[in-house]
């Protein structure tokens, strides 16, 4: 285990923990045998104990090591210590593009077409020294803070891919290529796709494909024409769209070729960003997108896919304990795709095979680890089959009891007739009710004469007709010896984990937006203060924090100001600065220019700068004569004295800035922007010395006479020219 403190390879000194990832966890540490900060990223426990991978990890880190580029992380040192595998890597003090994405909410395109370039150059670098990424997405890319972009993890997305561990591992699903996505092979052309994934979400501040589940998301790689970017940003240069779309092409003989092709015409977008230079290939029978067939959807949902983590790989649990790293590599003797581009003979037999194993190796883990079921949540109205999203309910006692036969009276809603599940086991209950679509809650109850985790009663009698949806609470057996179940709200969860372990029972982990704190423990099923089985398992659900709503922004221009203030509350939105200009295009009163684009999305309460028009420009002239100052201005005033004018226009430009001793003074301006000025009028007043008599000698004595400067302000209007 990693401390604070310790030394790793004799030379590493680990400082802090500054990252973590679904492979890894990062230190930043000091190498004091150069002298200098370095970045130590370290195996996590499950994956260092595999010797497979770790074999694997070692040779494509070593190969990582060899790359020597400014827009790559480069890697120094690899090793292990103590069962610690560990690469050492450049210290980047900067944020990641997904961070600086999120934080702009879209990048113009300029930026992101600059940013495109040093990732090319990066990715043509490794692609020369027979390196491929395959895992390239904005948390892999960093922007230091003097502005240097540089992509990181060459090489290790390739040892977590490889299928001596399994060939269900693949990249971030919604940055993965076509040919990732079914498990075929994967060359230099999918970092092509993964990059013009990358550019459409600097470009429009959104990933093109998004589902309730990462199996959906992938078949939308393989199925849907990539979106254009200009339909949510309109302003996107036809040329850096055209660039994004043939990136993103189904076929990968399609997309550009290699990175040095991508890269000029790159760099020609910025000389002629409207110009459609770009070569698109016309989509024929072999290359153009066609439905997947039933044998390739079955692959693409009988893999696990990575979360969109920093490093976004991450290994299914069961598949890694029970042997994987027996498969054979695949990929190494390719005879050649099929006639339409999709997987081989070899790949389809080991495809099968596979997938027959992990059947078998699913019975044994359900007969053999009965009560590990996790908690799913029936298909309703398009919502995730699986209860880890915001829509999840969090059953506890207080909201499972009592509401039934308001839901019984809903109407509009279809219902099912209550099945019979006392005597049953709970997870067979739970089998039967969910496919009925209903919910359940369980609580435990003592009970000497029904066997422990069997239920007791319903809340329901069978035979009753329930709506879709109710949430059914089974009172289950927690025999004559049942356990207390611990309270661990607000516990961290290897807090939480560390106190139901000792109390005898499993965890089963579910994340879900909440008020409570990121990474704190909001709530258990089942609750506290009730007793449960030994070896039965409670749910734990730990905060995300508060959920991050996104709004989308209105069209305000060409509203009225007040219009588009309601506007854009209406949308959970609000105006910012509010700045007036003059505007040939737009009359009076109505808002010419906003600083986020609509149809963007940004995060809710944005407030968003506005131009508001002054109607067109128009020019005034100033022919006036400056008489003396009045007594009433100026009633100490003396005429032949200094006199300081200075005429200084609405719009803050000095028209005039002199002085005299004589009036009335002319002057004479035109072409001037605004329709008036304000005159200061500056003059000195001599107050004479005071005359005193010394009490005591007699003596007449007088001060210095005083000088003090007065002003006053008049109102000039221009005319109109």
């Amino acid at each position: 285990m990693v401390k604070m403190g310790m030394m790793i390879g004799n030379r590493y000194e680990i400082l802090e923990k500054i990252g973590t990832g679904g492979m890894s966890d990062v230190y930043r540490a000091k190498c004091h045998k150069l002298n200098r900060y370095v970045a130590v990223k370290v195996l996590k426990q499950e994956f260092a104990e595999n010797e497979n991978f770790v074999s694997k990890f070692i040779i494509e880190a070593q190969a990582a090591a060899g790359l020597m580029h400014p827009n790559i992380v480069n890697v120094y040192d690899v090793g292990e210590e103590a069962g610690i595998h560990y690469i050492v890597m450049e210290l980047i003090e900067g944020i990641t593009l997904k961070k600086y994405i999120e934080k702009k909410a879209r990048l113009s395109y300029k930026e992101a077409v600059s940013i495109a370039i040093q990732v090319s150059m990066g990715i043509e670098a490794a692609h020369n020294n027979h390196i491929i990424h395959r895992d390239i997405k904005p948390q892999n890319i960093i922007i230091s803070k003097d502005g240097k972009v540089k992509v990181t993890d060459f090489g290790i997305a390739k040892a977590a891919s490889s299928n001596t561990i399994t060939s269900n591992v693949m990249g971030s699903v919604h940055y993965t290529s076509p040919e990732q996505a079914r498990g075929g092979y994967s060359d230099e052309k999918s970092d092509v796709y993964s990059l013009g994934i990358t550019m459409f979400e600097m470009l429009t501040g959104r990933v093109p494909f998004n589902g309730e589940t990462t199996v959906a998301i992938a078949i939308k790689h393989i199925q849907e024409e990539l979106p254009y970017p200009s339909d949510y940003v309109p302003e996107i240069p036809v040329a850096v769209e055209s660039i994004v779309l043939k990136c993103c092409q189904k076929s990968p003989d399609r997309r550009y070729q290699n990175m040095g092709e991508l890269l000029r015409d790159l760099k020609q977008s910025l000389l002629t960003p409207d110009e459609d230079f770009v070569e698109l290939d016309n989509p024929d029978v072999d290359g153009g997108t066609r439905a997947i067939n039933d044998w390739e959807l079955s692959q693409v949902r009988g893999r696990t896919y990575a979360d969109d983590t920093d490093e976004g790989i991450r290994l299914k649990d069961q598949e890694y304990q029970d042997g994987y790293e027996a498969e054979p590599e695949v990929y190494d003797d390719m005879d050649g795709d099929d006639a339409r581009g999709g997987m081989t003979k070899v790949e389809k037999i080991t495809a099968i095979v596979t997938v027959i194993v992990g059947i078998v190796i699913l019975i044994i883990i359900l007969v053999l680890s009965k009560q590990l079921l996790n908690y799913f949540l029936p298909e309703k109205d398009g919502e995730s089959s699986v209860g880890t999203g915001p829509t999840s309910p969090i059953i506890s006692d207080e909201s499972s009891t009592g509401n039934l036969s308001e839901e019984i009276s809903k109407p509009d809603v279809p219902s099912r007739e209550m099945p019979t599940v006392e005597g049953l086991s709970v997870e067979e209950a739970k089998r039967k009710l969910l496919g009925l679509k209903m919910l359940v809650s369980v609580e435990y109850v003592e009970s000497d004469l029904v066997p422990a985790g069997d239920v007791i009663s319903a809340d329901v009698e069978p035979g009753l007709m329930v709506p879709e949806g109710s949430v059914i609470v089974l009172n289950v057996s927690s025999g004559v010896e049942g356990v207390l179940v611990p309270d661990v709200t607000g516990c961290t969860l290897d807090e939480a984990t560390s106190r139901l372990d000792q109390a005898g029972f499993l965890v089963n982990k579910m994340e879900d937006y909440s008020d409570a704190e990121e990474g704190l423990v909001f709530n258990q099923n089942p609750v506290s203060r009730v007793k449960a089985p030994k070896g039965s398992v409670i749910t734990v659900y730990i905060s995300k924090g508060k959920e991050n709503v996104m709004k989308k922004v209105p069209a305000l221009i060409g509203l009225e100001q007040s219009e588009g203030t309601l506007r854009a509350i209406e949308s959970g939105l609000s105006i910012g600065n509010i700045q007036m200009v003059f505007n040939d295009n737009y009359a009076e009163g109505r808002i010419c220019t906003q600083s986020y684009s609509s149809g963007v999305y940004v995060d809710e309460g944005t407030a968003i700068d506005i131009c508001v028009s002054m109607g067109q420009k128009r020019s005034y002239k100033c022919d006036v004569t400056i008489e003396a100052p009045s007594a009433a201005e100026a009633p100490d005033y003396r005429a032949g004295s200094t006199v300081g004018l200075k005429l200084v226009a609405d719009t803050g430009m000095v028209l005039l800035d002199t002085k005299t001793t004589s009036f009335p003074y002319p002057v004479s301006y035109q072409s001037i922007d605004s329709p008036g000025g304000n005159l200061t009028v500056t003059y000195t007043v001599t107050i004479p010395g005071e005359t005193t008599t010394d009490p005591v000698t007699g003596e007449t004595v007088v001060s210095e006479a005083k000088t003090e400067t007065k002003s006053f302000t008049r109102r000039i209007d221009f005319v109109r020219e």
